[in-house]
């Protein structure tokens, strides 16, 4: 198969209250990827500021921007700047009381390329999203790039097998999963090696069942109450279309590049067609929350 090469960019970083300061540390960080031959960037999810969805506070929502605004504005500049696409997580502010957690895909002449807007949305202990973000409404997209067609999901997301499906189906590439995921400290020892295995082995399987390449971001350090809190774990990561992990980041602040060979999906689906053996005809229960025996 001939060769297809695009290089990617992951950048793990941790936060600070402040959000000016965290936009400069993504900003020099996507620099330092392009300069080392990244043409896709992707920054973790609410990279701008600390978690903070491990409470419900209606203050919070002051942390809401539109689009455009102030963080898709710096990230467009650079992007043009470097050439580069940079797929930038935010707390958007739609209109007043409507807010979601959006993906913008922005290219190398600073344009707007496409939106995500996350669809699944948790309510977890200090992960209480539906106090803050209603559920996307754009669908499941692909958005062409210049370098490749990107898949863009959120977190939460990364746990269901049928947005990576229809996302893949759109004609994605590539899936990016910006990313905040961590443990409570006090289940670590005991459920923590299993959480992280779980996270990536499910998106790992998103890369097998689709014939594509996944590329994970996650944020690192420890947020909320000394004694309590999220400590976020990292590990960001890229895989193949064999559900490969080709680069793997640690529990620090990493910016990862890693070259991607396009050309391995054609290989990989011609030798394992799954999408070729689906049975779409049999799938209507999908449309079903449950199903119960002779129940709706």
């Amino acid at each position: 198969m001939a060769k297809r090469v695009v290089k990617v960019g992951l950048v793990q970083m941790s936060t600070v209250e402040a959000p000016q300061a965290n936009l400069e540390k993504a900003l020099a960080a996507v620099k330092h990827a392009a300069e080392r031959g990244a043409q896709i960037v992707c920054l973790q999810e609410l990279f701008v500021s600390p978690y903070f969805c491990q409470v419900e506070d209606a203050a919070l929502f002051d942390l809401a921007e539109p689009i455009p605004g102030p963080t898709t504005d710096a990230v467009a500049a650079v992007a043009k700047q470097l050439g580069v696409v940079v797929l930038t997580s935010l707390f958007e502010r739609r209109a007043p009381g409507l807010y979601h957690n959006t993906t913008v895909v922005l290219g190398p002449t600073g344009a707007e390329l496409g939106t995500y807007r996350k669809m699944h949305i948790p309510d977890d202990p200090a992960f209480y999203e539906k106090f803050y973000f209603t559920p996307g409404d754009l669908g499941f997209v692909s958005v062409p790039t210049p370098f490749a067609n990107v898949g863009p999901l959120v977190c939460w997301d990364q746990w269901y097998p049928e947005g990576a499906r229809l996302t893949a189906l759109a004609g994605a590439e590539i899936l990016f999963y910006p990313t905040a995921i961590g443990w409570h400290p006090y289940e670590k020892a005991s459920h923590g090696a299993a959480q992280l295995s779980a996270w990536q082995t499910m998106q790992r399987s998103h890369a097998i069942a689709n014939g594509v390449f996944v590329v994970a971001v996650n944020r690192v350090g420890h947020e909320g109450p000394k004694d309590g809190g999220l400590e976020f774990w990292g590990h960001s990561f890229v895989c193949d279309p064999a559900g490969v992990v080709l680069a793997e980041a640690g529990t620090g602040e990493e910016t990862l590049v890693v070259e991607l060979d396009l050309g391995r999906i054609e290989e990989q689906r011609r030798g394992w067609p799954f999408l070729r053996d689906r049975r779409i005809d049999a799938y209507g229960g999908l449309l079903s929350r449950y199903l119960d025996q002779g129940r709706r």
